[in-house]
Formats: structure tokens, sequence, C-alpha cells
């Protein structure tokens, strides 16, 4: 019981915040409209994953205020339980006063007293008692029928804001559920597409994507926002002819790719083992590699600012699944890599 009644107040925060999230996966299921700079399959992907991302932030930021509402939830419940504590009172109360009419009245009926009066003063004491005993007993009465139709209206006011949650929540799962439909149908046709530029040996050009809206205030970031670390630098394995070049970011095919810092392309590849990939030159002398992409987002000779958007996430190449392959390298040649996670820690960017 306790339980089913610390829903009272969770459930407004949690249905704002489901509500935003509904709003959200809605626009994030629709098509691309092919408009503006970004369109296409490379843009349809690169929406729904900002639609996910933003969805995820807010039902996340829902869930966080939630909590904060448990205080005030268990203080609802202490009222409720009050609430019934004195309804049990109140029928206490009326047993008690139908006990006293019999006891008072030596085991008779008030009204049987006034039958049996022998004297005036008899019959007013026995009215004066009938009186009482009927206003007592009729203002318990009332407060009671009032206690227990208040405690009925919450209990209902509860249930049936739970029944509404528990209806909102199986919508947004479909809903959920039909954006990762969309975006592993979307991801599919992406990687689809880059596998055939791989296999003509010919890039299909920068796709231009609406960049997202942010200001980093470091000279250096993350190649990818959200990820696992897999292969990392040096390691051995049957796919590489001597030891792995750089650090292996997992991420699903499609992941905005970013660039650490800000310089110039220097290249842009869609063959060999790397399969589609660019490198970065920056102001330091250092580049920068990301491989295996399923899209690009620059062309060469192009100047990019730090956190860019370059490219997006693949499986292209000598790749075993979706990854982004990022290597630091002293030249623009491959041979000349260096360890990317010292030398990312070592510019405030602490990757793992």
């Amino acid at each position: 019981m306790r339980s089913s009644r610390r829903r009272r107040l969770l459930v407004p925060v949690l249905l704002c915040a489901l509500a935003v999230f509904a709003s959200v996966a809605t626009d994030a299921t629709g098509e691309d409209d092919g408009s503006g700079a970004g369109s296409g399959i490379s843009a349809q992907v690169a929406n729904l994953y900002e639609d996910a991302a933003l969805a995820a932030q807010q039902y996340e930021a829902g869930r966080q205020e939630a909590d904060v509402q448990r205080a005030r939830a268990e203080r609802a419940e202490t009222l409720l339980d009050r609430q019934r504590r004195e309804i049990a009172v109140l029928h206490e109360d009326l047993g008690r006063i139908a006990r006293a009419q019999y006891r008072d009245g030596g085991g008779l009926p008030v009204a049987a007293q006034l039958v049996l009066a022998d004297t005036p003063d008899a019959l007013m004491r026995g009215q004066h008692i009938f009186s009482q005993a009927n206003l007592a007993l009729a203002n318990s009465l009332g407060k009671n029928r009032r206690a227990e139709a208040r405690l009925a209206a919450d209990e209902s006011k509860a249930s049936a804001a739970w029944q509404a949650l528990e209806q909102r929540k199986n919508e947004l799962a479909t809903l959920k559920a039909t954006i990762d439909q969309k975006l592993e149908e979307a991801r599919g046709r992406l990687q689809g597409e880059a596998n055939a530029s791989v296999a003509a040996g010919s890039c299909r050009g920068a796709v231009r994507l609406d960049q997202p809206q942010t200001a980093f205030t470091q000279p250096w970031v993350a190649p990818v926002e959200t990820y696992q670390l897999s292969a990392g630098f040096g390691s051995g394995g049957e796919r590489w002819v001597n030891r792995h070049t750089g650090q292996d970011f997992a991420v699903p095919i499609g992941t905005p790719v970013r660039a650490v810092g800000a310089g110039r392309v220097v290249s842009v590849a869609c063959g060999g083992p790397f399969g589609i990939a660019i490198v970065i030159q920056h102001g330091d002398g250092y580049c920068t590699q990301y491989a295996h992409l399923a899209a690009v987002t620059v062309d060469e000779g192009e100047q990019v600012r730090t956190g860019q958007w370059i490219g997006q996430s693949g499986t292209t190449g000598n790749s075993t699944g979706p990854h982004l392959h990022f290597e630091v390298r002293v030249t623009p040649e491959a041979g000349s890599a260096v360890d990317p996670v010292p030398w990312l820690a070592a510019r405030g960017v602490p990757v793992g």
C-alpha cells in the first residue's frame, strides 16, 4: 500500500517529462524533406541522432526532477495515512456514542426513557440527553462522511493519474521503438552508399550537414561525444600487418565525428584498409586521421574548427564492425603514428 500511495506526486512530474520526450520523438520520426544544404540519408541519420540525444536528455532531466519530488511524495503519503487514521477515530467515536446512549439509560434506548419518564424533571433530562446524543451523532456522521469523501476523491485522482502515466509510458515506448527502427534503417542505407563508394574507388564528396550550435572554449576535444574504447594503440591482431596504429572508438554507424582541433583538411580518401578516411593537419604540426567512415562533410583544403562535424562513423575498409579509427601522426602519411590517448590527455582531453 505504501508504494501505491507514493506515486501521487511523482505522477505530474513524470507526465511532464514524458510529454516533452513524446514531442521530440514524434518530430524525430518524420522523414527528411530534402530541403536545405543537409538533405539526404546522411542528414536524416544526423537529425535522428540529435533528436534521440535531446529526448534522452529531457527524459533524464524529468527523471532527476522526479527523484527530487520523492521527499514531497513521502510527506503526501504521511498526510494520507493521517487522513485514514482520522476516519478510523471517527468510526470509534460513533461506536462510543452508541454505547453511551445505552449505558446512560441503564440499558434502555433514550427514546424509551422519554416514554417511561415519571416526572417533568425526568422528561426534561431525557429530552436534553436525547438532543445532545443526536447532535453528537449527527456531527460525527457528517464529519465522517466528509472525510471519507475527501479520501475517496484523493485516491480516485491518484489512481486516474497513474493509469494515464502508464498509458503515456506505453505510447512513448512505441514511439521510441519507431525511432530506433527508422535509425537502424537509415544507418543501413548510409553504410550501403558508403560501401558502394569504396567499391567504386570514388568518394561521393562532402555532405553538408547543419552543424550543431556549440561553442567550444577549449582548443581540443574528443573525436566523438559518446563512445566506448576498443582496440588501443600498439595492440596486436590478425587484421593488422604489424601493430594497431590508432585508438578505436566503438560507436554506431552514423555517429557524428568531430575535428579534435582546428586545422586544414589535407586528405579525403575512400579506398584501402582505412576505407573512407580524413586527415587533418593542425597548427602544431601534428595530423589526425579519422577512418572507416560512412560519410564525410568536408573537402580537401577546407579549414575546420574545433568540434566541427567532419564526417559520420561507419565500418568501411578493413573493419569488423562500426567504429571510428582515430590516429595521430607526425606527418600526414601513414607510418608516423603516435599513441593518441596520451596525446589527447596532454591537450586536456582524457579519454577512457
